[in-house]
């Protein structure tokens, strides 16, 4: 699957739950860790996982899976699509880390055009 195709997916499911402050950056320029971040916020530890969980679900249904996720019990899930990778906070973490200022080099990516369909 292509990488705009994860990004719109998993866009979508976070909205779906309700995730909130969902950014996408284009890191392909700057690191050869993923071509994409997706970070999103989720109000509650439970909306956290309940977003991983529907962003997993989704893609799985289009036959992707993770490579790997990390922090599955934890206010901060991590899911490595290889080319994707998608943050999901709780708000605390998600202001401590503060990803968005450490890859602001990155290019915004508009996502209202995933969320209309």
């Amino acid at each position: 699957m292509e990488d705009i195709n994860i990004i719109k997916t998993a866009v979508k499911a976070i909205d779906s739950k309700k995730g909130v402050d969902i950014e996408v950056i284009k890191i392909s320029d700057l690191t050869i860790l993923a071509d994409y971040f997706i970070i999103a916020t989720g109000t509650s530890s439970t909306q956290v996982k309940a977003l991983a969980e529907e962003v997993e679900f989704k893609l799985s249904e289009q036959g992707v899976e993770p490579h790997h996720i990390e922090g599955e019990k934890s206010a901060w899930v991590c899911l490595d699509y290889n080319s994707v990778v998608i943050h999901i906070f709780y708000k605390d973490q998600r202001d401590f880390y503060q990803l968005e200022r450490l890859w602001e080099d990155g290019e915004q990516i508009d996502i209202s055009n995933y969320l209309e369909d």
